[in-house]
């Protein structure tokens, strides 16, 4: 054997050297794996960035969809109310000059509409059409509640009956009977909603007000004038 290798001086050099590395080799070792969990956690990190990122851009695109569809194909607008005809099917007036007072019953029939032009359905609550004499309601006839399909009509037909027993001894109304002709006034609020989108809530109101003459001679219907009103909120 090599004098060289026995050298006591040789092998207590190379023992020392061994123990010296083998800590060194452990702290790589420790380094390494710190560094691959410290990257997996960095690449976790950025998905888990780029997932919310995603996340929220496609909500903020949605939102942003729902409010130009709302501003623009579905926005809320007004409902259209019209009276179409108003007849008059009967009446029966009579003055009691001894008394000084007057029998009048009277039957209208109302065929009015309401249009919805929205790109969506719209509700309406339970109204009532009055029938008016000089700001004094005289008759009254419910209408229900209902649903109207997008950009469609609802028909109403609507009969009211007058029994003006309150009126009889009314001044003015025996001076009217007298002359021939009784004024009135036909009045109709319709309130509901329109869901836009199935989020939005848009409240609307059609009122609408019509004057007109009935001419107790020949039993017919004279001068009429109607006055729309309708309106959309949030």
């Amino acid at each position: 054997m090599d004098e060289e290798s026995l050298n006591p001086r040789r092998v207590a050099a190379a023992a020392d050297a061994s123990a010296t590395e083998t800590p060194n080799n452990k702290d790589r070792k420790e380094a390494n794996t710190n560094d691959a969990a410290a990257l997996i956690r960095q690449r976790k990190r950025r998905r888990r960035n780029m997932c919310l990122g995603i996340t929220g851009g496609v909500i903020l695109t949605v939102i942003l969809v729902i409010v130009i569809l709302s501003f623009t194909v579905f926005k809320a607008k007004r409902p259209v109310t019209n009276v179409d005809s108003v007849t008059l099917r009967d009446i029966k007036a009579s003055l009691d000059a001894n008394r000084l007072r007057v029998d009048l019953n009277i039957t209208l029939d109302v065929d009015m509409s309401l249009k919805n032009p929205n790109k969506v359905s719209m509700k309406y609550t339970n109204s009532s059409a009055l029938l008016n004499y000089r700001n004094q309601a005289i008759g009254e006839v419910p209408i229900p509640a209902g649903r109207i399909a997008s950009d469609r009509t609802q028909a109403m037909n609507l009969t009211v009956t007058v029994m003006a027993d309150r009126l009889f001894s009314d001044p003015q109304l025996i001076q009217d009977v007298s002359a021939g002709s009784l004024p009135i006034n036909v009045y109709t609020k319709i309130s509901g909603k329109v869901k836009i989108i199935g989020i939005i809530k848009v409240k609307f109101t059609a009122t609408v007000s019509c004057d007109m003459t009935i001419l107790i001679s020949n039993r017919t219907i004279g001068q009429q004038n109607c006055r729309y009103k309708n309106k959309v909120k949030l």
